[in-house]
């Protein structure tokens, strides 16, 4: 296997380290486990951890290796261990809040080309949640394609309507509805997926995400379980995030069922996603339009019309807010990170005189 078909483009060629090039090897993290690393070349899989340099001088979660980074690696015994020197410039970062009251940016994965984001079309098919999966991806630099699954539990016309709810999210994403019951659809997604692109799956917990995987894969390696009676909810089989190749070509990251999608300044992904919402927004009679109860507010008379979904209109204003909310929280939190790094080091500087 070549370094081309792990997705090795020139795009990342043309950012190499000459200097690292020529003392270390070029290779792809495909698992990450707390303190270490699961890395790839063009032969086999091996463990790998970072030097202490990448271990202490990172300032935030964003400063480690994520699964799908080009990495500098130095083998040692017999190329059966490695450590991780450097990271390359990743193409696509996609990242989220930290879980819980933290603040702070978790890595998901980096330098992938094509995000599947999956919702399955029974009752756990939320479009609130469909714009959250797509403002992170959009914000990230990220394809997104769509991914309906389950389309053997509902009717024609259930299927119309969670297709029209989409497309009023946006229109110019691709759709594809499939069953891991009939098979109904798989083919298509097969066909889609190309050798030396990277892609990832994301969804909620139940949607079949694995299930799938194990379709694109041809066998049964990864363990799924069934789906709970109440809610119609699965319980997520995957526990970490991976790089997988595919036998007919292309790289796959599947990653666990995310309960949580807390953004961190994602201007970006709203632009794309909420572009019907901030263009009325610049013909309000007032610069300074709040878009609550002024007068002359463009986006209130348009949900007054039925032109604009309210229930859209605030989910607009939830992740707006969360969004600047996380983002002065984490600036506040990089600054007395910094203060304290400072504070360290002269305590150090006084114990060595």
């Amino acid at each position: 296997m070549e370094l081309k078909e792990l997705g090795y483009k020139e795009w990342f060629s043309e950012r190499a380290n000459e200097s690292l090039t020529s003392e270390y090897n070029i290779v792809r993290v495909t698992a990450v486990n707390k303190d270490s690393y699961i890395i790839r070349n063009e032969e086999a899989e091996i463990p790998a951890e970072i030097t202490g340099k990448l271990r202490y001088g990172a300032e935030s979660a964003l400063d480690f290796p994520a699964v799908g980074d080009w990495v500098y690696a130095q083998y040692f015994d017999e190329n059966t261990f490695a450590i991780i020197h450097d990271i390359f410039p990743r193409k696509s970062v996609l990242k989220r809040k930290a879980a819980g009251k933290k603040i702070d940016y978790q890595l998901i994965a980096s330098n992938i080309d094509t995000a599947f984001i999956m919702q399955s079309l029974d009752v756990d098919f939320n479009i609130r949640r469909l714009e959250r999966y797509l403002v992170m991806v959009n914000e990230s630099n990220i394809k997104p394609v769509i991914l309906l699954s389950k389309v053997d539990l509902i009717s024609q016309d259930i299927l119309k309507q969670r297709i029209s709810e989409i497309n009023n999210v946006q229109q110019e994403n691709e759709i594809f509805i499939f069953s891991n019951i009939t098979g109904e659809g798989l083919d298509e997604i097969k066909n889609y997926i190309k050798s030396g692109e990277t892609y990832c799956l994301l969804g909620s917990s139940g949607v079949g995400k694995t299930t799938l995987l194990n379709s694109l894969l041809g066998q049964d390696v990864y363990a799924t379980s069934t789906v709970r009676e109440k809610g119609g909810k699965g319980k997520h089989k995957t526990s970490r995030r991976q790089l997988i190749v595919l036998k007919q070509g292309g790289l796959i990251i599947d990653t666990p069922g995310m309960r949580e999608l807390g953004n961190i300044e994602v201007s970006e992904g709203m632009k794309e996603i909420f572009s019907d919402i901030i263009t009325l927004t610049q013909d309000c009679r007032f610069k300074d339009c709040t878009h609550t109860n002024e007068p002359g507010c463009t986006v209130l008379e348009a949900i007054e019309k039925g032109e604009l979904d309210s229930k859209r209109y605030k989910s607009y204003l939830k992740l707006l807010r969360e969004s600047e909310y996380n983002r002065m929280s984490y600036l506040k939190k990089r600054i007395k990170d910094r203060e304290f790094g400072k504070m360290v080091k002269e305590v150090m500087k006084y114990k060595k005189k």
